[in-house]
């Protein structure tokens, strides 16, 4: 169990990065990594919504099997990451409203970021028991963490970098994200397990 632990950890922070191997979850990724601090409140957002979405959306898919209603499963799973996106902006609302000013309108696109029903769906999929799915869940979203965090930090520098204008602004990102996932490329030859 424990080693199913490690390598689903391991797998979900380096090996299949739902941002550079996956690439789910685009949007927050670009368009909330122009600054580091922003770019760990919604790494931290996503990674709370996704491990707690894993546990909910466990329980929910195991009712759904028993009254024979699988089919159900991707509406209710969107359903409940609506509500846990809701809560989540509720409670920055109330005590960091500089991150939740500072998140704008990706924060509520937490709701439709594809890596967050992803991420319920491969435990579906992957057939994961309750422990494997929140490991699944909190590690994807400590990679997303550490891909948008890496990704705004490389941001930051190369505003200060000499490059030909026609890359000003949006195409430099995109070939800064494409370095970046030709650097995590690298442990896609790991094994595990």
């Amino acid at each position: 169990m424990l080693a199913s632990v490690i390598s689903i950890s391991i797998g979900a922070i380096l090996i299949n990065n739902f941002i550079f191997s996956k690439f789910l979850g685009c949007c927050p990724f670009l368009g909330c990594s122009t600054k580091v601090d922003t770019a760990v409140g919604m790494g931290i957002a996503v990674t709370f919504v996704m491990g707690l979405a894993s546990a909910i959306c466990y329980v929910v898919d195991g009712l759904l099997r028993n009254l024979g209603l699988e089919y159900m499963n991707t509406l209710a799973f969107i359903l409940v990451i609506a509500v846990l996106v809701q809560l989540v902006e509720m409670f920055l609302k109330k005590s960091i409203p500089s991150l939740y000013n500072a998140l704008g309108i990706y924060l509520p696109l937490i709701t439709t970021n594809c890596a967050v029903l992803g991420v319920v769906l491969l435990n579906v999929q992957y057939k994961y028991n309750f422990i494997e799915s929140v490991t699944y869940g909190i590690t994807g979203g400590l990679g997303f963490m550490l891909a948008i965090v890496l990704f705004a930090s490389v941001r930051e520098r190369v505003q200060f970098a000499e490059y030909p204008e026609s890359f000003e602004g949006f195409p430099i990102a995109l070939v800064t994200a494409g370095l970046l996932a030709l650097a995590f490329m690298g442990f896609s030859g790991m094994k595990l397990g």
